[in-house]
């Protein structure tokens, strides 16, 4: 009981901090924002509302200016479908809906890694 409590101030404190400290979001010309807007629209970021990767992930992602879905893994609908379509009970997760298919992406690093070299500005 005193762990789960020690978790639950600790994940309160990590949403707190990323409030405070987010980074601002990426001013583009209006339609540019609108193709990234377009194409953000086949992502899905799978993802627990206090664990600090995820957080770094979103921090990405509102950094970007992407409106990228959020999905909670705690919800169970969303966490069968991590499951029986990504394969693992893992987050962050992004989901990428392309052309030929579903790609599902791990690791808070990678997941970062793609998504500057997709939207970043050059």
């Amino acid at each position: 009981m005193l762990i789960k409590a020690l978790r639950i101030g600790l994940g309160q404190i990590i949403i707190f901090l990323d409030f405070i400290t987010r980074p601002r979001k990426l001013k583009r010309d209006p339609q540019l924002q609108a193709r990234v807007d377009g194409e953000a629209a086949g992502l899905a970021l799978y993802q627990f509302n206090a664990c600090p990767f995820c957080v770094k992930t979103r921090r990405t992602l509102h950094r970007l200016n992407l409106p990228v879905a959020l999905r909670d893994a705690k919800a169970d609908e969303h966490r069968q479908t991590l499951l029986a379509e990504g394969g693992k009970l893992q987050v962050p997760c992004l989901r990428i809906d392309e052309e030929n298919g579903t790609r599902w992406l791990y690791e808070s690093k990678a997941i970062i890694a793609y998504l500057d070299q997709r939207f970043a500005p050059s």
